[in-house]
């Protein structure tokens, strides 16, 4: 399953002016954490290595702009197993999500 074009054609979408929305608290952070290597992680592999869904390591995420992966969890991508979580998660969440595999994802690379 190949996320580029999808994730490509996000990013061809011009963006809304919004406000900008305030960070996750700590507390939701740690919730948010838990859904990533748990819920996220039953298809991607709870060490983001993959698995029925594809491998989440830094540097592929780093590959994508934050608005066009946050749009991807909140939406899900249609036709394939990835769900849209935008009925339990908001649009922070889904941003600090993003941001998280980009920058304190313990994945680096995949092998």
């Amino acid at each position: 399953m190949h996320l580029l074009p999808l994730l490509l054609c996000a990013l061809l979408i011009p963006p809304v002016a919004q406000a900008e929305t305030p960070a996750p608290d700590a507390e939701r952070r740690a919730e948010l954490e838990t859904l990533l290597y748990q819920d996220c992680g039953s298809c991607h592999g709870m060490t983001l290595r993959g698995g029925l869904g594809p491998a989440l390591p830094r540097d592929r995420m780093n590959e994508y702009d934050v608005e066009a992966l946050s749009h991807l969890i909140l939406s899900g991508i249609p036709g394939t197993a990835m769900p849209g979580w935008g009925a339990l998660i908001d649009e922070s969440d889904a941003r600090w999500i993003a941001e998280h595999l980009q920058t304190d994802n313990p994945l680096e690379t995949v092998d």
